[in-house]
């Protein structure tokens, strides 16, 4: 019987031991966070033993710094998952120190609190223990204690699961709040607008329409840090601060997004504004472009970290975010191509909106520049669509960017034409040319330069003041008709491909002699007449 006695005793004894020494294990970092929070349950509270994870420090101040340190936790709504803390007693560091063995536990919200490995054995770091204090005293302000002395019996009375001060705190937090949203809403759009001004200096009702847009959540959230802020005071529980503190990142996340998706709205009008004083129209088309570039940036990263607070991990999301877009940059390579290629067409400007400009075989004017091609409209109004890939790599001919456009043409004259009238002729054009508005006087020929097949050749040369191609052409028109009219009026004759039979020795017979009149005065005066003329429709198509 005594021998039975003593049996049960050790069997008693060596469980006990056996539970005491899987309670009380520092060997990994998921027993050390897990020894530390049992026993500061209210089911399991022995704080000794949970000051067992703290190094370095008296029994008295390990078990302050270990209860604080839950107690920040649960103010801050931080629910550890001990499932997900590694058992591995070699883990290396969370955020990337390989030759570091330590695991934070929230990297993102609280980095300071963090176990480490020492001697073999996994405590919180020196740190976290030196933080703590600092870290509780942001989590409970001093006034909380104050008021907890402060609050009589009947505050302490539930109601709906709630003590009645909490009830009073609560409703002053939503007053306060809601107080703090119409503050900092007038103070944040009086600033934006000052900004604004001293940017742009002028006044834009869109962009204070949008400034305006911008205050709104900026004050949201100024109202939502107030409240991150205070509520941990209200001492409510680990379950309700989760979920509160949740939300509060969620809204915080979300009117961040809605700060960063207006600002980049008011900065492409700020840019939008100043494009339009611009010379070149290419800076106008990048405005559409860079909008939906930075849209779509700010969602992505607003995405990822709303993943991130429902507990996805960055590292993983990343990493799938990378593999991913590696296979749909292989499965794409031609999107990407010519995604660049529109990169290098706006840093290399080889064209700007509305140029007329020859790339291989395409030649017309270009209407818009897209994130993939850009589009050309021909002469004949049809609409070419180029890869910008292949844009930026080919030979562009930019007849937008010449200085004057030019035109070169020969005029033939009959080979009978007097020398006097030759010269006559070419003078008529030089003065038509002079005259002409939109050509420079200052720079042209208009010369006798050879013998043709059927004709004696004067070469005219000018160059035309506008870019523009039907302006071009109109200024032609009324170069052309002058030139008729003068040779019509001086008696000249344009030749053209023609065989003449000359018959002088039959009887009877006259051979073909045409009858040129080479008076000067009269030469003079028909020129003189044919730019009147001119400069009378100059003067009207001017009206």
């Amino acid at each position: 019987m005594r021998t039975l006695i003593w049996l049960l005793f050790f069997v008693s004894f060596v469980a006990n031991a056996q539970i005491d020494s899987t309670y009380v294990n520092l060997k990994n970092p998921n027993a050390t966070v897990y020894t530390h929070l049992y026993f500061l349950q209210s089911d399991s509270y022995q704080p000794k033993k949970a000051a067992k994870t703290i190094l370095g420090l008296t029994e008295e101040k390990a078990i302050k710094k270990a209860i604080k340190i839950k107690q920040v936790l649960d103010g801050k709504g931080l629910f550890v998952d001990v499932n997900k803390i590694p058992t591995n007693p070699n883990y290396k560091d969370t955020i990337g120190y390989a030759t570091y063995a330590r695991y934070v536990l929230f990297p993102q919200r609280m980095p300071q609190i963090y176990v480490e490995k020492i001697e073999g054995n996994w405590y919180y770091s020196s740190e976290t223990v030196s933080a703590i204090d600092n870290l509780y005293k942001e989590v409970y302000p001093w006034y909380v204690q104050k008021l907890q002395d402060f609050i009589p019996t009947y505050g302490h009375k539930k109601i709906l699961g709630l003590e009645v001060w909490q009830c009073i705190g609560l409703l002053l937090m939503l007053v306060l709040g809601y107080l703090i949203f119409l503050i900092v809403k007038r103070i944040a759009f009086f600033i934006l607008l000052k900004i604004q001004h001293q940017i742009t200096k002028n006044t834009n009702l869109e962009i204070n329409k949008v400034l305006k847009k911008l205050a709104h959540p900026i004050s949201l959230l100024a109202t939502v840090a107030f409240v991150d802020k205070v509520f941990p005071s209200l001492q409510f529980g680990l379950t309700t601060n989760t979920f509160v503190f949740l939300v509060l990142n969620i809204a915080e996340t979300v009117f961040w997004i809605y700060v960063f998706l207006k600002l980049v709205q008011v900065i492409m009008k700020i840019y939008g504004d100043f494009t339009e004083r611009t010379h070149g129209r290419l800076d106008d088309q990048l405005v559409p472009i860079l909008h939906s570039f930075l849209t779509g940036i700010v969602i992505v990263v607003g995405l990822f970290r709303l993943l991130i607070l429902f507990g996805v991990d960055a590292t993983t999301m990343l990493a799938g975010a990378t593999i991913g877009g590696l296979a749909f940059a292989l499965a794409s390579q031609d999107t990407v191509k010519n995604l660049i290629g529109t990169i290098m067409i706006f840093l290399d400007k080889p064209f700007h909106i509305e140029d007329w400009i020859e790339a291989g075989e395409v030649v017309g004017t270009v209407e818009k520049v897209g994130f993939r091609s850009t589009q050309v409209r021909a002469a004949d109004t049809s609409v070419f669509q180029i890869p910008n890939s292949r844009l930026s790599e080919i030979v562009i001919n930019n007849k937008g960017l010449r200085l004057f456009r030019r035109y070169n043409t020969n005029l033939g004259l009959r080979y009978d034409t007097p020398p006097e009238l030759i010269e006559a002729f070419v003078k008529g054009v030089r003065e038509i040319i002079i005259a002409h508005p939109e050509t420079r006087s200052d720079s042209y020929n208009v010369e006798f330069t050879g013998f043709g097949d059927s004709a004696l050749l004067i070469m005219v040369n000018v160059y035309f003041k506008s870019l523009a191609w039907g302006i071009e052409q109109s200024s032609k028109h009324r170069l052309h008709i002058a030139i008729v009219k003068l040779a019509k009026e001086l008696g000249v004759d344009f030749a053209f491909p023609s065989t003449t039979v000359t018959i002088e020795q039959f009887p009877e017979k006259n051979g073909i002699s045409l009858k040129y009149d080479i008076n000067k005065e009269r030469i003079d005066a028909v020129i003189a007449n044919v730019l009147i003329d001119f400069n009378k429709e100059s003067s009207i198509d001017k009206l």
